[in-house]
């Protein structure tokens, strides 16, 4: 038997231009000159730089015969006063030049270094290979991380080849190759995991030294047990001393878990600084905020195509198709051009409110930067304080960074949940969390601190926590557990 019912849904549908805004707002200072560079590529309408000469309707006479002749035509045509009312367009000028006075940082020359993978390949002309060698060491390469690991098997590696390749390999043959690859420099690259890695760089040193055999021996024999630090156990094995042990540990220290890392870094150090989007100064005593707009450019209406719309508004004859089309293309990128530049504004007003809210919820911490004097603060606190939506105060503290007279932070820093002391104020996670690293910091490395004895000294500070939240706090610090900070 089939039956019907009907069900009522409300659905909320963002429209693309609410979509592009919440981009917007999301992407940082150094995004949005590249985003405004494409906006400007895009739409002809819109143009760089700031003008006196704004257009405008010249006189009201003119204005009338416009309207008039716009009058007698169809409906859906063009309308002059649509997009040229006085207080419209006139005003569809972005000014952002309101960087601090003193925010004068140099260029930071980008590297000419070649790529990791750039560098690999290289070195394989400086090998005697035979063509299907050089191959599977091209295919080799290809499929290596950036950290320098081969982290697929040899094994789904002939697979493809055979596949998409129509190249017939073996396993062997393939680890044959790779061990080429992996008498590469740097040293380790090519390992399939990290045991690998650190015996192909240990290889590399004087093995008679007796520290580097013995690192040796404990990364190939015994490396479950170093990765867990049971010393004691190594010691017994190894039938060595315990300075010996140290003196192997310091060899293995030197060597490079991600032999990649020294040409990704150095290309991410290149290519990716940071770029404040606040700027807080101190004048007179007073906090003054500005944004960061220093490679913003101006936006205005582009002047041409303005005169053009007033062109076609005068005609007293009857517009031929391809006026219309004109019309039609120069209306849809002029409301584009209208609608990207009141974002820009919107974005800033949303920007400078949130800011504001957080410095003033901070203001003690923005005086003096002592990080004591921050207060517990969370999404919600800024949220009621400005009328934002929660979101759109997450969007804003996102990958968003100020500077200050006592350094450059990103907005994230300055957010943190509350927690009360047995005096009954407020504290925030923040400080428990720096306790925490104060007391690991100062620690006996040969006997580290359990969660269980940091529990006992938060609770002499005045701070009644579980073991559990220590745990939370303490990975939230990257801090491993105590068995793995021990130290000979």
């Amino acid at each position: 038997m089939l039956k019907q019912r009907l069900q009522h849904k409300l659905l909320q549908k963002l429209s693309p231009q609410q979509i592009q805004m919440i981009k917007l707002l999301e992407i940082p200072a150094m995004q949005l000159e590249q985003r405004i560079k494409k906006e400007l590529e895009e739409n002809p309408i819109l143009e760089e730089g700031a003008d006196d000469a704004e257009f405008e309707i010249n006189g009201q006479e003119e204005e009338e015969e416009v309207k008039s002749e716009e009058a007698g035509n169809d409906e859906d045509e063009f309308s002059l006063e649509d997009y040229m009312e006085d207080d419209d367009i006139p005003n569809y000028k972005l000014a952002t030049n309101n960087y601090s006075d003193d925010d004068k940082r140099p260029e930071i020359p980008l590297s000419s270094s070649s790529s990791f993978h750039t560098h690999l390949e290289s070195q394989l002309g400086l090998r005697s290979l035979t063509e299907k060698q050089e191959l599977l060491a091209q295919y080799i390469l290809g499929n290596m991380d950036d950290d320098g690991y081969l982290r697929r098997k040899l094994e789904a590696i002939a697979d493809d080849l055979a596949f998409t390749q129509n190249i017939d390999t073996t396993e062997q043959e393939l680890y044959d190759v790779l061990q080429i690859v992996q008498d590469f420099d740097p040293p380790g690259v090519g390992a399939r995991n990290l045991q690998e890695c650190l015996l192909l760089q240990i290889d590399r040193k004087n093995l008679a030294t007796p520290s580097v055999a013995n690192a040796r021996v404990m990364i190939k024999n015994h490396f479950d047990e170093f990765t867990r630090k049971h010393y004691d156990k190594i010691i017994r094995r190894m039938n060595i001393s315990e300075e010996e042990l140290k003196n192997a540990i310091d060899e293995i220290l030197k060597l490079n878990p991600r032999p990649g890392s020294s040409f990704s870094d150095t290309s991410q150090h290149s290519t990716q600084h940071i770029v404040p989007d606040f700027i807080l100064d101190v004048k007179d005593g007073e906090l003054v905020l500005s944004l960061n707009s220093h490679n913003v450019p101006e936006l205005r209406i582009n002047r041409t195509y303005s005169e053009m719309l007033e062109s076609y508004a005068r005609k007293k004859e009857k517009r031929s198709k391809e006026d219309k089309d004109t019309i039609s293309f120069v209306k849809q990128k002029l409301d584009s051009a209208k609608w990207f530049i009141d974002a820009i504004i919107q974005r800033q007003h949303t920007l400078l409110l949130t800011m504001n809210a957080i410095i003033d919820y901070q203001r003690e911490y923005f005086q003096e930067g002592d990080e004591k004097k921050l207060r517990p603060m969370i999404l919600k606190n800024i949220a009621e304080k400005t009328g934002l939506d929660i979101s759109t105060v997450s969007r804003v503290a996102n990958s968003k960074y100020i500077q200050t007279h006592f350094g450059i932070f990103p907005l994230k820093y300055f957010f943190s949940e509350g927690l009360q002391n047995e005096s009954g104020e407020e504290v925030s996670t923040r400080e428990i969390k720096n306790i925490l690293a104060g007391c690991i910091n100062k620690e006996d490395k040969r006997k580290p601190l359990t969660d269980e004895k940091l529990v006992e000294i938060l609770k002499k500070e005045g701070y009644n926590i579980a073991r559990r939240t220590v745990a939370k706090y303490r990975e939230q610090l990257n801090i491993p557990v105590a068995r793995l900070r021990k130290e000979l």
